[in-house]
């Protein structure tokens, strides 16, 4: 073989056996082997050559040609087998076990909603939702709170330009409902409420409350009682105990703080009662006759009760959650642990 035919063949072979693709070496295959291709080109000069001289150099050339053909077929077929390879390394098992996508998970605060709503839905009361931005008249005055009333620093709010205001309490629709009707009522009111609080741990600028009040002939304070009773034991359990400690709400009269027994430690003492065995759940009361002549009810007739709880602190209590803020904050995080 020719030093022209050597250096060609040890080229071709270099750069056939450096090819990285299936398409690299068909080009490669034209280049060489092609009707314009290199060995072609040798073969062209077949008849400029001495008769003597052809034998030689088209054996050589076909040699030479050999060598090219083997290795591009060698070359070819090692490029195909890692490509099946690789194949195999990226297809999907169908008998795998496929990935799950993530459950949602019930907001601690959406649950214990639904329980409560479902405990006042069995003892026959409406559920019904009022308006987030109150006027003045519902949210004070009709419930005995008049203007300059110190009652109305406990709910110091928010106010709007136009003279309205986020509703501190759903308290304001106990006048609205009841001057839509005639009595009996019996009237659950979930919402949120707001009230310019400095956030803390146990405090929020807006928390979730539930207002509940019957009105009614002969209703009196043994039926708030009883009422509390099976509410709770429902929501906190059947052992649960209710302790009457009086107070002062404008809006009833009598009025009483309730505390129950810790669900956690059953009232023998723990961290969440701070060791009393007691956690003051709720306020609540008979309402005031003014209440009821606001609403254009004959208080000489009918009488009623009514009670507002925290449905956030009802959560913190029945999850020993210790930040109100965790329920507000979107931490998903603490979310997926319910």
């Amino acid at each position: 073989m020719t030093p022209q035919l050597k250096d060609l063949q040890q080229s071709a072979l270099k750069v056939i056996s450096s090819s990285s693709s299936i398409s690299s070496l068909d080009a490669l295959r034209v280049t060489y082997l092609g009707r314009k291709g290199e060995i072609n080109k040798l073969l062209e000069k077949l008849p400029t050559l001495a008769q003597d001289e052809r034998g030689a150099y088209g054996t050589a050339v076909n040699s030479l040609k050999q060598d090219i053909t083997k290795a591009l077929n060698d070359r070819q077929q090692e490029l195909s087998h890692s490509a099946i390879q690789q194949s195999a390394s990226q297809t999907i098992d169908v008998t795998l076990p496929g990935l799950k996508p993530p459950i949602g998970h019930i907001h601690p605060l959406t649950q214990i909603l639904g329980e409560i709503t479902d405990a006042f839905e069995r003892m026959g009361y409406e559920i019904l939702e009022g308006n987030d931005i109150e006027n003045d008249h519902y949210n004070f005055e009709v419930l005995n709170i008049p203007k300059h009333h110190p009652a109305r620093d406990l709910q110091d709010t928010f106010w709007l330009t136009n003279g309205l205001l986020p509703r501190t309490h759903t308290s304001a629709m106990q006048v609205r409902v009841m001057e839509t009707g005639k009595p009996p009522f019996r009237v659950c009111v979930p919402g949120w409420v707001y009230r310019q609080e400095r956030e803390d741990a146990t405090h929020a600028a807006y928390f979730h409350q539930v207002e509940a009040f019957a009105v009614g002939e002969h209703i009196s304070f043994s039926d708030l009682k009883g009422t509390l009773y099976t509410l709770l034991k429902q929501l906190l359990g059947e052992e649960t105990q209710l302790k009457f400690r009086a107070s002062y709400f404008p809006y009833v009269e009598p009025c009483a703080e309730v505390s129950a027994t810790c669900p956690h430690c059953k009232g023998k003492g723990c961290t969440v009662c701070s060791q009393s065995g007691w956690i003051e759940i709720l306020g609540s009361g008979m309402i005031h006759p003014t209440v009821l002549k606001n609403a254009n009810i004959d208080p000489q007739k009918y009488s009623g009760f009514a009670f507002a709880f925290g449905s956030t602190r009802l959560a913190m209590l029945k999850y020993k959650i210790n930040d109100l803020r965790l329920l507000t904050n979107g931490n998903m995080r603490f979310l997926e642990q319910f």
